[in-house]
């Protein structure tokens, strides 16, 4: 009774809704049969089925006991009708098939449109929910905004960087994380027209935190499309370099700035000059170059220690900036020499003044530690264009005049001198003797002479110095004088020095081996070469050639004693524990304490010839002479005299209580062979 009753009822628009409810309600083999039935009841059929799936429906013929229909929507088909049971079906039966079948493929169209659609906005939302995830998991801050620079999104890794939420951030312009007004003021992140075609581009920016903290980020920016590929703002990538930054900065000044002044040093002194040399080439006006050199410098330093001398510097570096305008350079090049690189002057002249600004500015005495020091100044010039175009050219230059300005007689603390050609002349013949001294080193050019020392009392020989002589191939012997300083100055007295004691001691040996009574053979040891290696240098070259230690003696001057105390006897007990004997050399004209002289391993003191020169008619030469001969005795020294070269000379000395004496009065340096036969034949000295 219900199915007849739902037949009379039943009628299009109530199929309609029908089977609108039954696709979206029904699923799989449920919906099939609920469309076969709704497909009956439409036609009055006993039968109805809906087939699923695309297949060929055979044509109805009129009057047929079946009637069929594809559900298809374009080229889409879904399955089809069929119904059967009937006596025959009209066409109008047909029609009503028809429309049904039509209309459930426009349903099932849209349903399938709208559950894929559901899923793919479903996928949507977990892939920007996977994105989200993955920016806030990520360190570094991640934040877009849209052309006006207004922030869109923020992520967490933005949120711990800057210390703002999500909520205090978006919506509000880039422009107020930013450190200051300058600070991104050409609008590089809020002005994607500039680059964003070509993809973004990296910059390293100042940011303010919410606390106030201002840091360093490297921002990375990458132009925000949208589906038409226009640009809709920027995606902005951030990440703190602070720490690096600050490492850079530490690197920068180590490499331009003299740790102890906080001055430019050589490197940025030369880029510096070279920028201003650049503009007074624009200008038509002079520049120049001053080197400058304190005078008693060293003196100070090796005396009160390092650390008195340091602070020295560091207040000459003050002064000196004192007294230079803003525009000018001033660098600290080494030890205690400067630099001021002066630009943009009319006249070279006034670089003079200058100089003497510096000079009057080191005129008031420094107060360090409670010692009241004066320093002075010798500066040497050069001008820019006429001695050179660069800033190396010109500081070498300047460097030559300041050696011809430290030589002045009168007053070198007062003493500026320009650069000219003839000054260049004597360095270049310094720079021959250089490289000459290098060849001879290699090459054999080098011999040994041996000035005897006698003993007054007994007149006889006991001991010899030996002296480096240089036999130059074209020259001939080359006065000690002219490549000894040099050498000194050079550094090269280190290789000299370890010559001379390997071949000393091989002399040395070959006498031991003759049979020749030991003798004290002194050797001259510079201050370079007195370092903590000297011991064990020493050590094995006596080893080496199976020398007995009795037959070294090794001289040091006196300035060598000035550096440090604690060091320098160290090493002095090393060397005398070894059988090595020690003189002080040059004493006298050093600045050495006599309370520390005691508590040095001395055997020897040598009264420098300058003291032994006026001896017996300058009374001062004679007063210091016998003093150090009577303060020796009371130390238990012996003492020698060097450059003795007249009798009233050797008298006065042997009144005076000195052991030994050295000198031309009889015997110059001589080769080995011919100091060998005077020992042989028991040479005396003048009675």
């Amino acid at each position: 009774m219900s199915d007849l009753r739902e037949l009379a009822s039943f009628d299009f628009v109530g199929g309609t809704t029908a089977v609108c409810n039954a696709i979206l309600r029904l699923r799989g083999e449920a919906l099939t049969l609920e469309l076969g039935r709704l497909a009956a009841l439409l036609t009055g059929s006993p039968e109805g089925r809906f087939v699923p799936g695309a297949g060929l429906i055979d044509p109805n013929p009129p009057g047929a006991r079946i009637l069929r229909h594809a559900v298809a929507a374009g080229i889409e088909q879904f399955g089809w009708y069929e119904v059967s049971g009937g006596e025959g079906y009209c066409p109008e039966t047909g029609r009503k098939l028809e429309a049904l079948a039509h209309l459930t493929a426009s349903l099932m169209q849209m349903h399938a449109l709208a559950q894929r659609s559901t899923h793919a906005y479903a996928q949507m939302e977990a892939q920007l929910a996977h994105q989200s995830q993955i920016l806030d998991q990520i360190h570094e801050s991640v934040l877009t905004m849209d052309q006006m620079g207004y922030i869109t999104s923020w992520n967490r890794g933005a949120e711990q960087l800057f210390g703002y939420t999500s909520l205090e951030a978006v919506g509000r312009n880039i422009l107020f994380l930013y450190a200051d007004e300058g600070d991104g003021g050409s609008g590089e992140d809020t002005q994607p027209d500039l680059f964003a075609e070509q993809g973004g581009r990296m910059m390293e920016v100042r940011r303010r935190k919410k606390s106030g903290e201002v840091f360093w980020a490297s921002l990375s920016l990458s132009p925000l499309r949208d589906l038409a590929e226009r640009p809709t703002g920027l995606i902005a990538y951030l990440t703190d370099i602070t720490e690096r930054k600050q490492a850079e900065e530490q690197l920068h000044h180590l490499a331009y700035y003299d740790e102890l002044t906080g001055l430019p040093n050589r490197t940025l002194f030369a880029r510096l000059v070279d920028q201003a040399l650049a503009v007074s080439q624009r200008n038509e006006t002079a520049g120049s170059v001053l080197f400058v050199d304190l005078n008693r410098f060293k003196r100070i330093n090796d005396t009160l220690g390092r650390r008195i001398g340091d602070e020295l510097l560091r207040q000459v570096a003050q002064r000196f900036k004192e007294a230079l305008r803003d525009e000018d350079v001033v660098a600290r090049l080494s030890g205690d020499e400067f630099a001021v690189g002066l630009s943009d002057i009319r006249q070279h002249f006034e670089a003079t003044t200058v100089a003497q600004k510096l000079q009057a500015s080191l005129d008031a005495p420094f107060f360090i530690a409670g010692h009241d020091l004066r320093v002075g100044a010798s500066i040497g010039i050069s001008v820019y264009p006429q001695d050179g175009n660069d800033a190396e050219t010109l500081l070498g230059l300047a460097d030559i005049a300041m050696e011809r300005a430290k030589r002045a007689e009168a007053n070198p603390d007062r003493s500026v001198a320009f650069y000219s050609q003839d000054m260049n002349k004597g360095m270049q013949e310094r720079m021959r003797i250089e490289s000459g001294l290098r060849h001879a080193l290699g090459n054999g050019e080098l011999i040994l002479y041996y000035q005897p020392k006698f003993e007054i009392a007994s007149g006889r020989i006991v001991g010899a110095e030996a002296l480096v002589r240089w036999v130059h191939p074209q020259r001939g012997i080359v006065p000690p004088s002219e490549f000894i300083p040099l050498a000194e100055t050079t550094g090269l007295i280190v290789q000299v020095g370890e010559w001379v004691l390997e071949q000393a001691c091989a002399q040395a040996a070959i006498w031991q081996r003759s049979g020749i009574s030991p003798f004290r053979l002194a050797v001259n040891v510079s201050a370079r070469e007195f370092t903590p290696s000297l011991p064990s240098r020493v050590a094995d070259t006596l080893r080496r050639y199976q020398l007995d230690p009795s037959w070294l003696e090794l001289e040091i001057t006196e300035s060598t004693l000035m550096h440090d105390f604690e060091r320098v006897t160290a090493i002095m007990d090393r060397i005398t524990a070894l059988g090595v004997s020690l003189s002080l050399d040059d004493f006298g004209t050093g600045y050495s304490s006599l309370s520390y002289l005691k508590r040095f391993p001395i055997q020897t003191l040598k009264i420098d010839r300058s003291f032994t020169t006026g001896i017996p008619r300058d009374a001062s030469d004679c007063a210091i002479a016998g003093t150090i001969v009577s303060m020796a005795r009371q130390l238990c020294l012996r003492v020698i005299a060097e450059g003795v070269e007249t009798l009233d000379q050797l008298e006065f000395l042997r009144e005076a209580g000195c052991d030994e004496v050295q000198g031309y009065l009889y015997a110059a340096p001589l080769p080995a062979y011919e100091f060998e036969r005077c020992l042989r034949d028991n040479w005396l000295l003048i009675a």
